[in-house]
């Protein structure tokens, strides 16, 4: 009874101000991981903006060779950190992650026009019930099965309201991406366990927007909706910026 009274009152104190409550000290670790048809590259703008913040920043170069591959490189990356690593994952990368976020290191999980699996689902079923998004009709394989986007699904779905000379970096450095991929399933997704944010955009081409929304409720993640399309860190760096810190500080002891 004595130690309740003891706590008790220093609850009160907190909150009469006349003893400051704890600093939190945010998560310091941030692994950046890319979707299909981009590289490390796409995070470029959002980079500075958290190492200007103090924050240890690793962008994962995915092979795009199937989901075990590209976990295996986020695993890596979560290995390099030293203490609690928030999570990021673009598009395709929402799969990757929630593989990835299982790991012990893995603070929080933040989501960014991302597919969000449930148990046991593939890429290819994950939007199942929704609108076919457009960008998807410029979604073109080669001979040995890598899917990658035409010209014309850069410009107008994939980056579109990017200055011309960036999407023409972006088509040039996309990563084709192994369409075996699209059928291997996520177990155990880390969202079941780890705390979530998610960006959805109003204006994504890939990825249908209502989807997005809804797969926020459903794993109760803090939602922030930005007037972008699918590559916000390229197009609003600071506002994707801004969502990865209040992860990073909300996450943090």
């Amino acid at each position: 009874m004595k130690r309740l009274a003891v706590s008790a009152l220093s609850l009160l104190l907190v909150l009469s101000g006349t003893v400051s409550a704890p600093a939190v000290t945010p998560v310091k670790n941030i692994v950046l991981v890319h979707g299909a048809f981009a590289d490390g590259s796409s995070w470029s703008k959002v980079i500075p903006l958290l190492q200007a913040k103090g924050y240890n920043v690793v962008a994962v170069q995915n092979p795009l060779t199937s989901l075990a591959d590209d976990v295996a490189a986020t695993k890596r990356a979560i290995a390099q950190m030293n203490g609690p690593v928030i999570l990021v994952g673009h598009s395709w990368a929402g799969m990757v992650i929630s593989v990835a976020g299982n790991d012990p290191k893995v603070a929080a999980l933040v989501y960014i026009s991302a597919l969000v699996p449930t148990n046991g689902q593939s890429a290819a079923v994950a939007t199942k019930g929704y609108p076919v998004a457009p960008g998807t009709a410029q979604i073109k394989p080669d001979a040995a099965g890598y899917l990658s986007l035409t010209r014309k699904g850069v410009d107008e779905d994939f980056v579109a309201g990017l200055p011309a000379a960036e999407r023409g970096v972006v088509y040039a450095t996309q990563g084709p991406w192994n369409s075996t991929a699209l059928s291997q399933k996520v177990l155990r997704p880390a969202w079941q366990s780890k705390r979530s944010w998610l960006i959805a955009d109003a204006n994504d081409r890939m990825i249908p927007p209502q989807y997005e929304r809804d797969r926020a409720k459903r794993i109760h993640a803090k939602l922030t909706i930005l007037p972008a399309g699918h590559v916000p860190m390229l197009s609003l760096p600071d506002r994707v910026a801004a969502v990865i810190i209040d992860a990073a500080v909300s996450s943090g002891s």
